[in-house]
């Protein structure tokens, strides 16, 4: 039985962010410890409850704006986050961005 939920594999990568809560005027500032197409995990000590909606800003070439909702959350070690919106150029790029880290890793563990 496979247990693993995900539409599309996670790659370890350390990415930049700022979470907004929904009503929330105050950023919370972290970085992704991986990242997928369709959500990311979040590595932090004050983590949020389950269900919560988020504006997320994932800093890659660009700015990506994405609205995402907490699906996990381990206290005291992070927050698992799965994306729900995102414009269709704002995807392209995280799809970019992951394809060429893939493309890395894969090249650093083949030396």
């Amino acid at each position: 039985m496979n247990t693993n939920r995900r539409e599309h594999a996670r790659l370890k990568a350390s990415v930049p962010v700022e979470l907004r809560p929904e009503g929330s005027t105050f950023p919370i500032r972290g970085a992704t410890s991986d990242l997928s197409l369709d959500g990311c995990y979040i590595e932090m000590i004050f983590t949020l409850p389950v269900g919560t909606n988020l504006e997320i800003t994932l800093q890659l070439d660009d700015t990506l704006l994405l609205l995402t909702t907490v699906v996990t959350s381990d206290p005291h070690v992070g927050n698992g986050i799965k994306f729900t919106k995102m414009l269709p150029e704002d995807r392209e790029e995280l799809q970019s961005y992951l394809e060429t880290a893939e493309k890395a890793s894969q090249a650093e563990s083949s030396e």
